[in-house]
């Protein structure tokens, strides 16, 4: 039998997808998947309305959110699989980081404002209720201004970081998201860390840094990651015991990846099940990974 379709990356409109929870399985399950992971950024808050969905669907969902660190004005990534949502530290840590991604986006706003006719209130109109706000929703409220095309040509033009409208939010280091992730019965895997023309965005030392504070994987398999990169982050998979993953980062309408375009095998799966103690995988009715 041939190893099940599992793409452990995706993005609702409680983040910066276009898709509530609840769709967002459900196209899971119409493209042929049998598992997803709902991993908005720096929020659980989607998972109630994914496990009521998946609940009739013959679908595994791992839930989980992938949390913003920082090195520097690098932006490195952190997934987080099969936490405990109500763990006190990881709640403290991901509303602060969404307080201050609020606070960037309303400031990134008003040095727009000041050249080209956009609100907040634009930018409010573009996401959910409670959705964790940031540059994919001033993108979207440009694109409804007509000042730009679509999300990719806002992040290539008006919020391009060499723009002057620009400006990085707070976040922890990726050794203090590992950190809160496993202190939250969670496996942490680093996100697309090889999206950049220079390769891997750490170096060994950095790694192994990571490692020795719980790293459980590699997302290797990733439409951003180039080949060099990878090469690289499997070099270094093999060398330290860690599991690697492959996955969409599927955002519905808000970015061109497709759902299951990547997908991750079973091995991978099953460790992470295996090393997790906050929360389990939910498996609906036929699953093939029950």
């Amino acid at each position: 039998m041939p190893d099940p379709f599992i793409d452990l990356h995706t993005h609702s409109s409680v983040s910066d997808g276009t898709e509530p929870p609840a769709a967002l399985v459900r196209a899971a399950a119409a493209a042929g998947l049998d598992g997803v992971a709902l991993t908005d950024h720096d929020t659980t808050s989607g998972w109630d309305e994914a496990v009521a969905a998946v609940r009739e669907l013959p679908l595994t969902l791992v839930p989980g959110l992938e949390l913003s660190t920082r090195v520097g004005y690098r932006s490195v990534h952190v997934l987080g699989y099969l936490v405990d949502p109500a763990d006190p530290g990881l709640v403290a840590e991901t509303g602060r980081i969404r307080e201050g991604r609020l606070s960037r986006a309303r400031r990134m706003v008003d040095r727009i404002g000041q050249d080209h006719p956009i609100t907040w209130e634009d930018v409010l109109a573009q996401a959910r209720r409670g959705a964790t706000i940031g540059r994919p929703h001033i993108a979207d409220a440009l694109v409804a201004r007509g000042l730009e095309s679509d999300r990719s040509a806002a992040f290539r033009g008006i919020l391009h970081p060499a723009s002057g409208y620009y400006e990085p939010h707070d976040a922890p280091s990726p050794l203090r998201g590992v950190e809160l992730i496993r202190a939250a019965g969670g496996v942490p895997v680093i996100a697309h860390p090889a999206a950049s023309s220079r390769g891997v965005v750490m170096d060994e030392d950095d790694l192994r840094e990571l490692v020795d504070a719980g790293l459980g994987g590699v997302e290797v398999d990733h439409r951003e990651n180039v080949a060099h990169g990878k090469r690289t982050l499997l070099e270094w998979a093999d060398r330290y015991g860690l599991f690697v993953t492959g996955s969409s980062d599927y955002h519905g309408t808000g970015k061109p990846n497709r759902l299951g375009e990547h997908r991750t095998a079973r091995r991978s799966f099953d460790a992470i099940v295996a090393q997790a103690t906050g929360s389990a995988p939910v498996v609906g009715p036929g699953s093939r990974l029950s």
